[in-house]
C-alpha cells in the first residue's frame, strides 16, 4: 500500500517497561527525539492494531504502541485484580514515568480511547492532543442500570477464581485465524494475521493459545454516568480529533442505553471547538484501511502538536 506525503521509516524496535507484576511490552517507530505519541489499542487487540497506520503518519513523531496489560506480549495482572479503565490509566502513568515523558499525544482505538480520555482528564498537563478512533473517549452507563453491570463484573471474577484450573483452548494457526475473525467480523484476514503476531503463543506440540488474559472478557466494573463523563471530558486541555466509522462503534454498544448519551458527548466536543469526523469503514478501519484516516490524523499532529513544538521539552 502506498500513501502520499511524508512516511515514517518502517524500522521498528521492541518496547519493554517494567511494572510491579511483570512488564508492559510494545513496539516503537520513529526517531529517538521525535515528538512522543502513545498508541493504545482496543479491547482484546494488541499494539499490532497500529502497524498499518503508523507508517503513514508524520515521520517527525516517535510512536509508542503498547500491548495493554493482559494483551499481546504484556504480562497478565496478578490473581484477584480486575481489568478496568482506571487500572489502565495507572499503567499509562507507569509507562510515561519509565520513559520520562512529560507531555505527549495519545491515539486511542475503542477501549484505548476510553483510557486516553480518562488519562487526559486526570492528568491534563501531560496530554497535548487526543485522537479517538471509533470511540467517544467516554461511554456512560445509565445510573439505573449501573448496579447490574457492577454486579455482573464482580460475579464473573469471583466465579473465575473458584475454578481450580483454567485451561486455554489449543488451536491450529488456521483455527485461530477463523476464531478471531468470527469474533471480530470487522477484521480483514490480513488484519487478523497482523494481530495474531502478538496475540498467539505456541504451546507444546503444534498448537497455539491466545495470549490475552481471559479476565479481560469480564465486565468493566468502573462506570460513570453521563454527568460524570461530561465533567471529566471538560477537564482535558488537549486538542481532540474524534474519528467515527460509519459502520463502527454505534453498532457495537454493549448496553442499549449507551446510544442515547452519545449526542451529548459529541456536542460537548463541538462546543469546545474540537473536530468530529465520520469516515467510511468499520470499527477496525484504522487497521483495515489506514489510508482513510491517516490524512486526518496527520493534519492533527502537524497543526496541533508539531507546529507548536519548540524542542524536546517532552522529556523530564
Amino acid at each position: 500500500m502506498q500513501a502520499s506525503g511524508p512516511q515514517l521509516d518502517r524500522e521498528v524496535s521492541e518496547l519493554s517497561v517494567p511494572v510491579p507484576w511483570g512488564e508492559i511490552r510494545g513496539k516503537v517507530w520513529g526517531p529517538d527525539q521525535g515528538r512522543p505519541v502513545l498508541c493504545l489499542h482496543g479491547w482484546a487487540d494488541n499494539c499490532g492494531s497500529f502497524s498499518t497506520l503508523i507508517p503513514l503518519l508524520p515521520k517527525e513523531c516517535r510512536y509508542l504502541a503498547v500491548d495493554l496489560a493482559g494483551h499481546g506480549r504484556s504480562s497478565h495482572r496478578p490473581p484477584g485484580v480486575f481489568y478496568s479503565v482506571l487500572e489502565y490509566v495507572a499503567d499509562v502513568l507507569r509507562v510515561a514515568g519509565s520513559l520520562k515523558l512529560r507531555t505527549f499525544s495519545i491515539i486511542g482505538h475503542s477501549m484505548g480511547a476510553d483510557i486516553a480520555g480518562m488519562f487526559a482528564a486526570l492528568y491534563p498537563e501531560m496530554v497535548d492532543a487526543l485522537v479517538f478512533l471509533d470511540s467517544y473517549g467516554f461511554l456512560p452507563t445509565d445510573p439505573k442500570e449501573m448496579y447490574k453491570v457492577l454486579r455482573q463484573g464482580t460475579d464473573e471474577m469471583i466465579q473465575f477464581e473458584k475454578k481450580t484450573e483454567v485451561k486455554k483452548r489449543d488451536y491450529t494457526y488456521e483455527e485461530a485465524v477463523k476464531r478471531l475473525m468470527d469474533a471480530n467480523p470487522t477484521l480483514s484476514e490480513q488484519s487478523a494475521h497482523i494481530l495474531l503476531e502478538r496475540g498467539l503463543l505456541q504451546v507444546e506440540g503444534a498448537g497455539f493459545v491466545f495470549s490475552r488474559d481471559l479476565r479481560v472478557n469480564f465486565k468493566n466494573i468502573h462506570r460513570f454516568s453521563l454527568e460524570q463523563s461530561l465533567e471529566m471530558q471538560s477537564r482535558s486541555q488537549a486538542s481532540v480529533l474524534v474519528l467515527l466509522a460509519q459502520g463502527g462503534v454505534e453498532r457495537r454498544f454493549s448496553e442499549p442505553a449507551q446510544e442515547k448519551f452519545t449526542p451529548a458527548l459529541l456536542q460537548n466536543f463541538r462546543d469546545r471547538n474540537h473536530k468530529v469526523v465520520t469516515v467510511p469503514g468499520d470499527h477496525h478501519v484504522h487497521l483495515n484501511n489506514p489510508e482513510v484516516i491517516a490524512p486526518f490524523v496527520t493534519n492533527m499532529l502537524q497543526t496541533k502538536v508539531l507546529s507548536l513544538s519548540t524542542g524536546p521539552e517532552h522529556k523530564l
